[in-house]
């Protein structure tokens, strides 16, 4: 993105955020409050989106914009945490969303309010187990390791959704003579 644009971003977003907080937009309480936030911080620099109710505010971000971000279908989430474990052993939450990110090519867009229940359903049923550890900048993180139970449950899921997207790619290249 060029100087320019991000430039030309900054200011809608200050502009919406400045109508937001007088009251010309109508936004839920979480909206207004983080509207005010960023403009006393002078912070408008990030790319928002809370879509709490009836309400979308969007920001400006360094990173690629929300909307074209696919989101993670349902299903998929624990696939893909307990698939990032077995490739790359033990590992803390925030490094498996940014890799379940750069793994998608920056179109999964990896929200922790998803991902850490994620990891506790996970647990819970037996498939990873978590122990504190330091990450790589020393701050104490959690981190997440496959069971023997997550490996079959693993290669479980994946045959179950290859053969799904298998059945799926049949109707999605078969003409209608088939139907």
């Amino acid at each position: 993105m060029t100087p320019e644009k991000r430039r030309d971003y900054v200011g809608i977003a200050r502009r919406y955020a400045q109508d937001v907080v007088s009251g010309k937009i109508a936004a839920c309480k979480w909206t207004v409050r983080a509207c005010r936030r960023q403009l006393h911080e002078a912070q408008i620099q990030r790319f928002i989106l809370c879509s709490h109710r009836s309400c979308e505010t969007l920001w400006l971000s360094h990173r690629r914009i929300m909307s074209e971000k696919t989101d993670v279908w349902q299903g998929t989430l624990s696939l893909m945490i307990m698939k990032t474990l077995e490739v790359l052993g033990p590992l803390h939450g925030y490094g498996i969303a940014r890799r379940i990110e750069q793994t998608s090519g920056q179109r999964l867009s990896i929200n922790y309010g998803t991902i850490y229940p994620a990891f506790l359903k996970l647990e819970q049923e037996g498939y990873i187990v978590s122990a504190w550890g330091a990450s790589e900048n020393n701050r104490r993180a959690k981190f997440y390791r496959l069971t023997r139970a997550g490996h079959k449950q693993l290669a479980r899921e994946t045959s179950e959704w290859a053969e799904m997207s298998t059945i799926l790619a049949r109707f999605l290249s078969s003409g209608e003579e088939t139907l």
